[in-house]
């Protein structure tokens, strides 16, 4: 009597593919080497993003049974399952704690604190003087104890992985109850993360509103949002956040590097300023060709 065959398990349509055979992309029990790490990392941010685009268009699909949302369905139940074999939100947050280690430099926030400490900071404040800082995206709960006598830190994210760490969606807080509260907020690896344009660009404006007058937003994004984007250069940038009332006051980022590092100080928004100056932020616009990337920022 011959054997029977199990049945080939289905690869997602969003797994790539090598030249012969398909090739996953490794899970949390893969390597924990920067490339590696990288490569997982980048592999959630694609289909946390086309999942939240899926999603988008079924809510307002009106035909039930057409055929966009069928194949929109199986789609978006493909990426879940990607999702779920490489071990959830779960396994993207190890590695990102994983990339955050010391052995590999450590955190952003000491990007951070060295450019508060090139403007001065703590020594310009006054004696027993806090700061109140909102980190967003945090992973670890403890990220600034060193600078607990001046700094109070409130670490949030969308999914706390520690009890110290509370659980809230940025885009959900209320802006009245957090105006003009903060003396720092923190967007490391956020923005980039956040799966509609739009939404980004609103993060910059809410985060402007809950900042004390003249304090600080802190900005990381991996380089390749300015540098491989269709849509954003780093003039592009700049220009956006000189519209959102943002002056920069520290840059660091470099040629062949991975990260691009940001300080800007609020400055006090002008209410009478054009409609013509958001226009050139509020639609997409091509600026370089090629094989490149569509991160963007509307808004």
């Amino acid at each position: 009597m011959p054997k029977t065959r199990k049945p080939k398990r289905k690869v997602p349509v969003t797994v790539r593919k090598g030249k012969r055979s398909g090739t996953r992309t490794p899970g949390p029990s893969g390597s924990s080497k920067p490339a590696a790490t990288r490569k997982v990392i980048r592999r959630f941010h694609i289909l946390h993003k086309r999942q939240a685009q899926l999603q988008k268009f079924l809510e307002g699909d009106s035909v039930e049974l057409s055929r966009q949302a069928k194949d929109a369905r199986e789609e978006l139940q493909a990426i879940e399952q990607e999702i779920s074999d490489m071990g959830g939100l779960e396994a993207y947050q190890k590695m990102s704690v994983i990339g955050q280690g010391n052995d590999r430099g450590g955190g952003s926030e000491k990007v951070l604190l060295e450019f508060l400490e090139e403007l001065g900071y703590p020594k310009d404040l006054n004696e027993g003087q806090r700061w109140r800082v909102l980190e967003v995206g945090a992973l670890k709960p403890d990220n600034y104890a060193s600078c607990s006598s001046w700094m109070d830190v409130t670490p949030i994210d969308l999914h706390s992985r520690h009890p110290d760490i509370s659980e809230q969606d940025f885009l959900q807080l209320d802006e009245e109850e957090n105006k003009e509260k903060w003396d720092v907020i923190s967007l490391s690896l956020v923005v980039n993360f956040v799966p509609e344009p739009k939404d980004r660009g609103r993060m910059l404006q809410m985060a402007h509103a809950m900042l004390r007058p003249n304090q600080y937003l802190f900005l990381a994004l991996p380089l390749p949002c300015i540098l491989n984007s269709r849509y954003v250069t780093p003039e592009h940038l700049q220009g956006l956040m000189t519209t959102l009332s943002y002056t920069e006051v520290k840059k660091r980022w470099k040629e062949g590097g991975k990260m691009a590092y940001w300080l800007y100080q609020k400055t006090e928004s002008d209410k009478d300023k054009p409609d013509s100056e958001f226009a050139p932020y509020r639609k997409k616009a091509v600026v370089r060709s090629g094989n490149r990337n569509n991160f963007s920022i509307l808004l």
